[in-house]
């Protein structure tokens, strides 16, 4: 299986010559880094050629690398039926490059791209109708960031006085707490009640 993917791997390449960056088997799949002005164009031929017909979409997400200068990589999945394979692209972006939309090619991927925009803020150039999908239309930033807060900036509640909806800052209702996380038979010792009659009997 493995020569397998290979050989598909140095076709694509050759097929497509500086649009493939890197070319790589991961858990049992073929994993292409494409170049971002060349996606759409690598979609369609895994789609189209008939060594590959990758015409089965399967989600498209991204993940976040704040270190790198193009912090994100997008990574969509696709499958064969006919070649009984599944295949992952993925290519970088940053906060203000956009990356074409698979939509055109695949129309299950138009809710996928809108929650990788909403949830990441990847920008899908040529998405028919690229909004928000998990958060409200006002929300700030893009929670699967990480350097999103983990509280978020607000908290939603019902306000019954006003009959609505209110958006208001976290409060954090308490301070700060460091636990050690320690086993209690291992770790920190604590002076229960009763534990000083043990310590007179030893």
């Amino acid at each position: 299986m493995t020569a397998e993917l290979e050989a598909l791997g140095a076709k694509i390449s050759s097929a497509l010559p500086g649009a493939i960056a890197a070319v790589k088997i991961a858990y049992g799949e073929l994993t292409l880094t494409v170049a971002r002005e060349r996606w759409i164009e690598t979609a369609t031929y895994l789609h189209d050629d008939p060594d590959c017909l990758f015409v089965n979409f399967v989600d498209v997400t991204a993940a976040d690398y704040p270190e790198r200068e193009e912090r994100f990589e997008v990574v969509a999945h696709l499958q064969s039926p006919k070649h009984n394979r599944r295949i992952r692209i993925k290519t970088p972006a940053a906060e203000d490059t956009p990356v074409d939309s698979l939509v055109p090619l695949f129309p299950g991927a138009d809710w996928y791209e809108r929650e990788t925009y909403d949830l990441f803020g990847v920008i899908f150039s040529g998405h028919p109708d690229l909004r928000r999908i998990m958060t409200d239309y006002g929300f700030d930033g893009h929670p699967l960031r990480k350097d999103f807060p983990m509280s978020g900036y607000v908290e939603v509640r019902y306000d019954d006085e006003r009959k609505r909806v209110v958006y208001e800052p976290v409060r954090l209702q308490q301070e700060y707490r460091n636990f050690d996380f320690l086993s209690p038979w291992e770790g920190v010792q604590y002076n229960l009640p009763g534990d000083e009659k043990a310590k007179g009997q030893s």
